[in-house]
């Protein structure tokens, strides 16, 4: 081969070889990258699955210190509750002024023990229920056709409610158990009647005097 032909095919081959070269860094960047990509996917649901717990844990921990001082004054308290009341029992005073105070009930109770005394007892009670009751539901809804209500008047007419109901209850009971009052049909049935009628005409007296109260407010302002 002549010395020219020979130095054109070393300059080709160094050519080609250097050609060459930066088709391999472009063909293995990619494959890098890739590798790179695959363990970056494989360690991230490792570590999201680390970061759960620690998410949980401080509402965990929160919540229960939260619930515990509720409960202690709770139980502290029923203590201390049960303590006064073992302490009034034991206490010779705390005796002595309860009997005073139901003594004078019970000889006013043996003093007027009479068969009417629980007819009369039930016809109040019915009649404080009936009063009370359309007071408290349709009076106080006509006053609202007024515009106007009043949160003392609900109070006084809730708690003259609850005290019928509870004073009807025990003089039902009452009677049980020391009377024939509850066997005799015309008795529950006349003490009954009476009951409605007074509390209907005192539920018209009580509304009239709320509706007049009511019409000397507006004259007021």
């Amino acid at each position: 081969m002549p010395k020219f032909a020979r130095m054109l095919f070393v300059s080709l081959s160094c050519m080609i070889c250097a050609g060459f070269a930066p088709i391999d860094e472009f063909v293995t960047l990619p494959l890098c990258g890739a590798a790179f990509a695959q363990e970056a996917a494989s360690e991230t649901p490792g570590e999201a699955s680390q970061e759960k717990p620690a998410d949980t844990t401080p509402s965990e921990s929160t919540s229960k210190p939260q619930s515990e001082p509720t409960d202690s004054l709770i139980k502290q308290g029923e203590a201390k509750i049960e303590e006064i009341g073992r302490t009034l029992d034991a206490s010779p005073e705390a005796q002595k002024l309860s009997a005073g105070i139901l003594d004078p009930i019970y000889k006013l109770a043996e003093l007027i023990s009479h068969p009417w005394l629980y007819w009369v007892a039930f016809a109040l009670m019915t009649t404080g229920v009936v009063s009370f009751a359309l007071q408290l539901v349709i009076g106080k809804l006509v006053v609202l056709m007024k515009l106007h209500i009043s949160l003392t008047e609900i109070l006084s007419d809730a708690l003259g409610l609850a005290i019928s109901l509870v004073g009807l209850v025990f003089t039902t009971q009452a009677a049980t158990e020391n009377s024939t009052f509850p066997q005799s049909a015309a008795s529950v049935l006349s003490a009954t009647a009476v009951g409605v009628v007074l509390g209907y005409f005192f539920y018209v007296w009580g509304q009239r005097q709320e509706l007049r109260a009511v019409h000397a407010a507006r004259q007021g302002k």
